[in-house]
């Protein structure tokens, strides 16, 4: 596969367009101002069925597949649907439940995004190094791609999370940063990619193998519903699955496959305890930002501090573009959806989903959704008690670290593990 021959990558601030060397995160004109979208060669929506997971779409900017990816289970639901009242609420679901087809063994969706930059890295980059306040860890810890080495940099809260998704592979080591939060977890990857030579940076929001990845949301859903959605709803920390199902969209209706629709007014959600993306569109003091999220948060890896909100391209463009807003979801809500969501529905999710559905309860009772309206909610996260039943959980392994660690020891004996192909067993203090 010559990702040369089926798309260009394109600056969303200029007219600036080039191949892909599989690494690029910024246009060389605009910077970090503006985000690089990608544009394709095939401009029908097309699947192709014999390929596997995420590879049946041809809208991924890859250069090989990579065996093991599943795409989300879309399906109109009855259960919630019918308790919120609303009569085409379609759920897409990402994690593990067998039942529906979907085994991500994550429990996440962004083994979508993990599973599509890891097709887009060439072999023999160096090490690639991923900031994670957990699930996008883990979800690049269970996907494979051998020849692409993997740093996991994480709060060691999040260890047992990356342990239950490890699948052994040589080409991952974990960082674990003690009492850390997300923002901690990237300050050091960063101090990191800057002790060694052999690291480089998986670029998050900026790279277009993460956004096209978790557009295949949009895609599948397309592919389920025969439609767009009128309305998306989901849990968002850096706004990278947002703005990916709003590109999606944009490239479903540009290729004329939606004919009289639009692009799906987005309604975001954040923790209620913090919620730097909801105070940004409201246009209210940032008073969190230098405080940082609370270690004790309901859903931390919604809490990034610094996510792309003004850049072009961005969260508040999305918004604009779609007339979206953001809300909010407390504790006590969250928790309450949790357990309507898995009595109603019959799987379990993850916390960050609650928080959509206890926002999507809300945007209901208040009138935002209509009975009739045709809703998406993404199921960000969900099936892990499923799955600890079914595999037992596994001992979490990794670097144990402080903040106040030296960076370029740590990156020393990193580089040395991978050079030896040795991993620690258990999780082991590096000083």
């Amino acid at each position: 596969m010559d990702p040369a021959c089926t798309y260009l990558l394109v600056c969303a601030g200029c007219d600036w367009r080039s191949s892909d060397d599989g690494l690029c995160l910024s246009c060389p004109r605009c910077g970090d101002d503006t985000l690089l979208r990608t544009e394709y060669t095939a401009q029908r929506f097309t699947v192709t069925p014999e390929r596997s997971g995420v590879f049946r779409y041809d809208w991924l900017p890859v250069r090989r597949e990579v065996e093991g990816s599943h795409r989300p289970a879309v399906y109109r639901s009855e259960g919630l649907g019918k308790a919120l009242g609303l009569t085409d609420l379609w759920i897409s679901f990402s994690g593990y439940w067998p039942e529906r087809g979907c085994r991500m063994t994550s429990g996440s969706f962004k083994e979508l995004e993990a599973f599509t930059v890891l097709g887009r890295t060439p072999e023999q980059a160096g090490v690639m190094v991923i900031a994670s306040a957990g699930n996008t860890a883990a979800a690049f810890a269970a996907a494979g791609s051998e020849g692409v080495p993997r740093l996991l940099v994480v709060p060691s809260r999040a260890l047992p999370t990356v342990a239950a998704a490890d699948g052994g592979s040589a080409d991952v080591q974990v960082v674990a940063l003690e009492d850390a939060t997300y923002n901690d977890a990237i300050d050091f990857s960063r101090k990191l990619i800057a002790a060694g030579p052999g690291f480089f940076a998986e670029g998050g929001v900026r790279n277009v193998g993460r956004r096209d990845g978790l557009g295949v949301v949009a895609l599948a859903a397309f592919e389920e519903m025969g439609a767009l959605p009128d309305v998306y709803v989901q849990a968002v920390g850096s706004g990278a699955g947002a703005i990916a199902v709003h590109e999606a969209a944009g490239r479903i209706l540009a290729s004329g496959s939606a004919d009289g629709q639009s692009a799906p007014r987005m309604l975001l959600c954040q923790n209620a305890e913090f919620a730097p993306l909801s105070r940004a569109w409201r246009e209210q003091p940032d008073d969190q930002s230098s405080t940082g999220a609370p270690l004790d948060l309901y859903a931390p890896e919604l809490a990034n501090a610094t996510p792309p909100y003004l850049v072009g391209g961005g969260v508040r463009d999305v918004l604009r573009a779609t007339s979206g807003d953001m809300l909010v979801a407390g504790r006590a809500e969250a928790e309450a959806a949790r357990a309507m969501f898995e009595e109603l529905e019959g799987i379990d999710i993850e916390p960050a989903a609650a928080v959509a559905v206890a926002a999507l309860c809300g945007a209901v009772r208040d009138g935002r959704i209509t009975p009739d309206t045709t809703c998406l909610l993404n199921v960000t996260g969900g099936g892990r008690q499923r799955l600890n039943a079914d595999a037992p959980a596994a001992e979490p392994r990794g670097w144990l670290v402080s903040r106040g660690d030296s960076p370029d020891e740590v990156a020393a004996r990193v580089l040395d593990a991978f050079a030896t192909g040795r991993r620690p067993r258990t999780v082991a203090a590096v000083r």
